[in-house]
């Protein structure tokens, strides 16, 4: 079932209660009564057709438009990637570590494994940390600027600078993959961790785990498939336009 403009917005939160993290990301907030997806969005000022476009994509894992995400703005889809960053640094990650230090405190047999445990998470929050760092500082500004430069017919020489220094190949050639670490801690987790004291603690976190792990794919494919292709798309355009030689 794909959500569209029509359906009330809390069925879109009952189809799939993933939806509340990019309602979130969204700025939307609960209490929208019986108003539609359509009228909601335009309450948020939100663009309606970007909204279902990656709603649709967490409600069914096989639908992902790529050639029409392509149509909306670089800044549009960056915003929302910052968002994203946003909501697994404020969000995700903090209860991931309250869940481990609560093992923690909780246990007292198995105390030295699960503080390793919460050292490899740790690292873990670093390699995040940095990853997103270097998407904000380095990959974001300078699609925004490649996207001013496309979009104007005389575009500044400081900004045509910027575009001989970098391009979207290097950023897709250093894109690491930060999902694998979260793989090996589940696995450590699921295979040799000793049951805690509160085993409900430990499937929180690996559901937890699990979750911040799909939605880093789900972010990366954004990545990826829509925002990489659309770049190099746009870089063709200028060097034949202002690069000729």
């Amino acid at each position: 079932m794909l959500i569209t403009k029509n359906i009330k917005m809390a069925d879109v939160i009952h189809t799939n209660y993933f939806t509340l993290s990019v309602l979130n990301r969204f700025g939307i907030e609960l209490g929208f009564a019986d108003k539609s997806v359509s009228e909601v969005c335009n309450q948020y000022q939100v663009d309606v057709a970007f909204f279902l476009e990656i709603v649709n994509t967490f409600v069914d894992k096989d639908y992902f438009p790529k050639k029409h995400l392509q149509t909306f703005s670089v800044k549009l889809i960056t915003d929302y990637l910052q968002k994203t960053h946003h909501y697994y640094h404020q969000v995700k990650v903090p209860e991931i570590e309250s869940l481990i230090e609560q093992m923690v405190n909780s246990c007292y047999t198995q105390k030295e494994t699960l503080v390793l445990l919460k050292k490899f998470f740790t690292d873990y929050k670093l390699e995040l940390i940095n990853h997103t760092h270097r998407e904000e500082q380095i990959v974001f500004p300078y699609t925004l600027a490649l996207e001013q430069v496309y979009s104007s017919e005389k575009p500044d020489s400081s900004l045509l600078k910027v575009l001989e220094t970098y391009s979207i190949d290097i950023f897709q050639n250093e894109h690491d993959n930060i999902e694998e670490k979260l793989f090996d801690l589940k696995n450590i987790i699921i295979k040799y961790l000793p049951q805690p004291k509160d085993s409900k603690l430990c499937n929180k976190l690996l559901y937890e785990l699990f979750n911040l792990e799909q939605d880093i794919s789900d972010h990366s494919r954004i990545e990826e498939k829509v925002l990489v292709p659309k770049v190099r798309e746009m870089e063709k355009e200028i060097n034949k336009r202002f690069f000729k030689n």
